[in-house]
């Protein structure tokens, strides 16, 4: 099922039941959905199938299982990647309900007593990240 054909109440891989988009980024577009076996709800992301080329599906699936293997409270949750018969890779992750640090700033500075609490929150994450070899590239208010 290519990524444009999916809609609320469709189901993913067998396993995802579509809630709604989420947003979309320069790999591909994330939906809210459903996790049959879990009954949580995750954020599904998918890579566009129109766009693969080989290095950026081995790219992705690098993505995915470097995420896999981190476990830290500041870093999302891993739920399942893979592909479907189709060929459509995506990757789920655990949802997180809140407010970006991008949307969150345009309603004005954060006071210097949250600024100390988020730094120390975001390196010890990348700390983290850092000691298994994973260099985020694409930090940014957004992904915060």
């Amino acid at each position: 099922m290519e990524v444009s054909q999916l809609r609320s109440g469709s189901l993913f891989a067998n396993r995802f039941e579509i809630e709604k988009p989420a947003g979309k980024g320069g790999m591909g577009t994330v939906y809210r959905a459903r996790d049959r076996q879990s009954g949580d709800a995750v954020a599904l992301k998918l890579l566009r199938a129109e766009q693969v080329r080989a290095d950026e599906a081995a790219r992705f699936a690098r993505e995915a299982q470097l995420l896999a293997e981190l476990r830290h409270f500041g870093i999302v949750a891993y739920v399942a990647h893979g592909q479907t018969a189709e060929g459509q890779l995506y990757l789920a992750m655990e949802w997180l309900e809140g407010e970006d640090l991008s949307r969150r700033l345009s309603r004005g500075p954060l006071p210097l007593r949250d600024c100390i609490q988020l730094f120390d929150q975001v390196a010890e994450a990348l700390s983290t990240a850092h000691a298994r070899g994973v260099i985020h590239r694409d930090l940014k208010p957004a992904k915060i």
